[in-house]
Protein backbone atom coordinates (compact mmCIF):
# COMPACT_ATOMS: atom_id res chain seq x y z
CA UNK A 1 0.00 0.00 0.00
CA UNK A 2 1.46 3.35 -1.01
CA UNK A 3 1.67 6.10 1.62
CA UNK A 4 -0.57 9.04 0.77
CA UNK A 5 1.96 11.49 2.21
CA UNK A 6 5.36 10.44 0.86
CA UNK A 7 4.50 7.73 -1.70
CA UNK A 8 6.54 5.02 -0.01
CA UNK A 9 5.28 1.47 -0.51
CA UNK A 10 6.50 0.31 2.89
CA UNK A 11 3.89 0.43 5.66
CA UNK A 12 2.72 -1.69 8.54
CA UNK A 13 -0.82 -2.48 9.64
CA UNK A 14 -1.62 -1.16 13.11
CA UNK A 15 -5.29 -2.16 13.35
CA UNK A 16 -7.81 -4.09 11.23
CA UNK A 17 -11.58 -3.99 11.67
CA UNK A 18 -14.48 -5.13 9.55
CA UNK A 19 -16.90 -2.36 8.67
CA UNK A 20 -20.60 -2.48 9.46
CA UNK A 21 -23.01 -3.82 6.83
CA UNK A 22 -20.39 -4.15 4.08
CA UNK A 23 -17.89 -6.73 3.02
CA UNK A 24 -14.88 -4.54 3.60
CA UNK A 25 -12.06 -4.26 6.09
CA UNK A 26 -10.75 -0.97 7.52
CA UNK A 27 -7.01 -0.98 8.09
CA UNK A 28 -5.08 1.65 10.02
CA UNK A 29 -1.53 1.84 8.66
CA UNK A 30 1.72 3.57 9.52
CA UNK A 31 4.29 4.49 6.89
CA UNK A 32 7.71 3.06 7.67
CA UNK A 33 9.39 5.92 5.78
CA UNK A 34 7.73 9.10 7.11
CA UNK A 35 5.94 7.67 10.19
CA UNK A 36 2.55 9.19 9.31
CA UNK A 37 -0.64 7.20 9.71
CA UNK A 38 -3.43 6.66 7.22
CA UNK A 39 -6.51 4.48 6.74
CA UNK A 40 -7.24 2.09 3.88
CA UNK A 41 -10.29 0.01 3.04
CA UNK A 42 -10.16 -3.39 1.39
CA UNK A 43 -13.17 -4.86 -0.39
CA UNK A 44 -13.74 -8.16 -2.12
CA UNK A 45 -13.68 -7.82 -5.87
CA UNK A 46 -16.66 -9.48 -7.49
CA UNK A 47 -16.94 -10.59 -11.09
CA UNK A 48 -19.86 -8.90 -12.85
CA UNK A 49 -22.47 -11.46 -13.84
CA UNK A 50 -24.69 -11.08 -16.88
CA UNK A 51 -28.15 -12.63 -17.01
CA UNK A 52 -29.08 -14.18 -20.36
CA UNK A 53 -32.80 -13.64 -20.89
CA UNK A 54 -35.13 -15.96 -22.84
CA UNK A 55 -34.89 -13.71 -25.92
CA UNK A 56 -31.08 -13.89 -25.84
CA UNK A 57 -30.53 -10.36 -24.55
CA UNK A 58 -28.15 -9.80 -21.66
CA UNK A 59 -28.33 -7.53 -18.65
CA UNK A 60 -26.40 -7.08 -15.44
CA UNK A 61 -27.45 -9.26 -12.51
CA UNK A 62 -29.62 -7.30 -10.09
CA UNK A 63 -30.51 -8.79 -6.72
CA UNK A 64 -33.30 -6.22 -6.38
CA UNK A 65 -35.24 -7.94 -9.17
CA UNK A 66 -35.11 -11.20 -7.23
CA UNK A 67 -36.24 -9.44 -4.05
CA UNK A 68 -39.13 -7.73 -5.85
CA UNK A 69 -40.36 -11.01 -7.35
CA UNK A 70 -40.18 -12.73 -3.97
CA UNK A 71 -41.98 -9.87 -2.24
CA UNK A 72 -44.86 -10.11 -4.73
CA UNK A 73 -45.04 -13.89 -4.32
CA UNK A 74 -45.01 -13.59 -0.51
CA UNK A 75 -47.57 -10.81 -0.32
CA UNK A 76 -50.07 -11.45 2.50
CA UNK A 77 -48.12 -14.54 3.56
CA UNK A 78 -46.30 -15.11 6.86
CA UNK A 79 -42.87 -14.48 5.32
CA UNK A 80 -40.82 -11.62 6.73
CA UNK A 81 -38.72 -9.19 4.72
CA UNK A 82 -35.70 -10.53 6.61
CA UNK A 83 -36.45 -14.03 5.28
CA UNK A 84 -36.84 -12.66 1.73
CA UNK A 85 -33.56 -10.74 2.04
CA UNK A 86 -31.78 -13.86 3.31
CA UNK A 87 -33.13 -15.99 0.44
CA UNK A 88 -32.10 -13.35 -2.12
CA UNK A 89 -28.62 -13.07 -0.60
CA UNK A 90 -28.27 -16.87 -0.63
CA UNK A 91 -29.13 -16.93 -4.33
CA UNK A 92 -26.68 -14.09 -5.04
CA UNK A 93 -23.91 -15.96 -3.18
CA UNK A 94 -24.70 -19.15 -5.07
CA UNK A 95 -24.43 -17.29 -8.38
CA UNK A 96 -21.18 -15.53 -7.38
CA UNK A 97 -19.67 -18.81 -6.12
CA UNK A 98 -20.44 -20.53 -9.42
CA UNK A 99 -17.78 -18.25 -10.98
CA UNK A 100 -19.87 -18.01 -14.14
CA UNK A 101 -19.83 -14.70 -15.96
CA UNK A 102 -23.19 -15.45 -17.57
CA UNK A 103 -26.20 -17.25 -16.15
CA UNK A 104 -29.52 -18.13 -17.76
CA UNK A 105 -32.57 -16.37 -16.32
CA UNK A 106 -34.22 -19.80 -16.12
CA UNK A 107 -31.53 -20.98 -13.68
CA UNK A 108 -32.20 -17.99 -11.44
CA UNK A 109 -35.94 -18.64 -11.61
CA UNK A 110 -35.41 -22.25 -10.54
CA UNK A 111 -33.23 -21.11 -7.62
CA UNK A 112 -35.95 -18.69 -6.50
CA UNK A 113 -38.65 -21.37 -6.72
CA UNK A 114 -36.53 -23.80 -4.69
CA UNK A 115 -36.01 -21.22 -1.92
CA UNK A 116 -39.70 -20.23 -1.88
CA UNK A 117 -40.81 -23.86 -1.73
CA UNK A 118 -38.68 -24.35 1.41
CA UNK A 119 -40.24 -21.33 3.12
CA UNK A 120 -43.87 -21.08 1.92
CA UNK A 121 -45.63 -23.35 -0.57
CA UNK A 122 -48.29 -20.78 -1.47
CA UNK A 123 -45.61 -18.22 -2.35
CA UNK A 124 -43.89 -20.94 -4.38
CA UNK A 125 -47.07 -21.64 -6.37
CA UNK A 126 -47.66 -17.93 -6.94
CA UNK A 127 -44.13 -17.39 -8.23
CA UNK A 128 -44.20 -20.56 -10.35
CA UNK A 129 -47.50 -19.60 -11.96
CA UNK A 130 -46.05 -16.28 -13.15
CA UNK A 131 -42.55 -17.57 -13.89
CA UNK A 132 -43.63 -20.62 -15.88
CA UNK A 133 -46.40 -18.67 -17.64
CA UNK A 134 -49.02 -21.39 -17.46
CA UNK A 135 -51.25 -21.34 -20.53
CA UNK A 136 -53.94 -23.58 -19.08
CA UNK A 137 -55.14 -25.06 -15.82
CA UNK A 138 -53.72 -28.55 -16.45
CA UNK A 139 -50.12 -27.37 -16.07
CA UNK A 140 -51.06 -25.52 -12.91
CA UNK A 141 -52.77 -28.59 -11.47
CA UNK A 142 -49.75 -30.72 -12.41
CA UNK A 143 -47.48 -28.37 -10.42
CA UNK A 144 -49.70 -28.58 -7.36
CA UNK A 145 -50.00 -32.37 -7.49
CA UNK A 146 -46.19 -32.67 -7.71
CA UNK A 147 -45.98 -30.91 -4.36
Amino acid sequence: MRCIYCGSEESKVLDSRSTDETNSIRRRRECLNCGKRFTTYETVETVPVLVVKKDGSRQAFDIQKIRNGMIKACEKRPVSIAQIDQMAEDIEKQIQNSLKQEIQSQEIGEMVMKKLKEVDEIAYVRFASVYRQFKDVTNFIKLITEM
